[in-house]
């Protein structure tokens, strides 16, 4: 089968973290601003608002202001990116960055797109992962799409936004398999989360970390991973390609601003984020929900946005999602 990556791969990213382990980040790093909002695209209980309110509770250890998170919901992200591209340039408001606010740009005509915005750093890379309520028959993917195929358009999968990555997936997952199912979009993850819950939706796609207090509590169970290798917080898990399913994908986490972010405001995340991912309260968190960290400076994380974009672009036009 052929392989669909939708995400370039990272590597050496992390090299340069080199506190000792276990070692606690100091509260050095100077900022411009007393208060820094955070916006977010997700509706509360989604990946990227539980990414943003987790890591404000750490960051106050670093850098010397107080953080709070806004969402921002609607146009799968339009909102949001024209509140970005239209604010002051100084620090005060930044944005939780994934693949929607590339994707969101290239298939919808807004009025400000990723173009209007200025990658910050990344921070994790995001596992992708396939899902059902506890109760469902279902125990692996494979089961799914054989049930899928028994009863073309009676399947409802579930995705966040409608110009998310995990749209694109589940929208190439159905190409790959051949399947007839409906797919049904959200405002965020945690929407998506009730609906499959309710037995509105047979699954979703999403991320570890929005799931992890209702895999405990049996509530939700995993039927693959879209990774190239089993996750090592759940080894029982098969990958999409070990259930014959031939994609591997990985979602970015990160910061982006206005255009024209002053030098003060890059360096002072330049420099805490390392020290956050090596804080043992927050290395704890995302090791719990397998976020993979994946630290890019300023430079590094906009040349991989512009470079993913541009991948983005053929790969939509190439299966007819666009136009050339």
């Amino acid at each position: 089968m052929r392989t669909f990556p939708l995400l370039l791969p990272v590597t050496g990213l992390v090299a340069g973290l080199t506190l000792a382990a276990g070692q606690a980040p100091a509260q050095d790093v100077g900022y411009p601003h007393d208060t820094v909002k955070l916006v977010t695209h997700s509706s509360s209980g989604g990946g990227t608002d539980v990414f943003l309110r987790e890591m404000i509770k750490h960051l106050g250890e670093i850098i010397d202001a107080d953080f709070v998170v806004e969402n921002v919901t609607g146009g799968s992200g339009a909102k949001a990116m024209a509140l970005l591209a239209t604010s002051p340039a100084d620090g005060s408001i930044l944005y939780g960055t994934t693949p929607t606010f590339i994707n969101t740009s290239i298939l919808s005509d807004v009025e400000y797109t990723y173009e209007d915005m200025e990658p910050l750093v990344n921070v994790f890379l995001d596992p992708q992962i396939i899902y059902t309520r506890g109760d469902s028959p279902f125990e692996s993917l494979a089961e799914v799409i054989e049930q899928a195929k028994a009863d073309p358009g009676e399947q409802r999968w579930g995705v966040s936004t409608p110009g998310s990555l995990d749209r694109q997936v589940m929208e190439k997952m159905k190409a790959l398999t051949g399947v007839d199912v409906i797919i049904a979009t959200h405002e965020g993850g945690g929407d998506l989360l009730i609906n499959v819950l309710n037995g509105t939706l047979d699954v979703g796609v999403g991320e570890i970390q929005e799931l992890v207090g209702q895999i405990e509590a049996g509530e939700v169970k995993l039927l693959a991973t879209y990774t190239e290798n089993r996750l090592d917080a759940f080894p029982d898990v098969q990958t999409a390609r070990e259930q014959g399913i031939d994609l591997v994908v990985d979602k970015f986490r990160g910061l982006a601003g206005p255009k024209g972010l002053p030098e003060d405001v890059i360096a002072a995340w330049e420099q805490a984020i390392p020290l956050l991912l090596e804080s043992p309260e927050f290395k704890a968190y995302y090791q719990e929900g397998s976020l993979v960290p994946a630290f890019m400076n300023h430079e590094e994380y906009g040349e991989f946005v512009a470079k993913f974009a541009e991948e983005q672009k053929q790969f939509m036009a190439e299966y007819g999602i666009t136009e050339d």
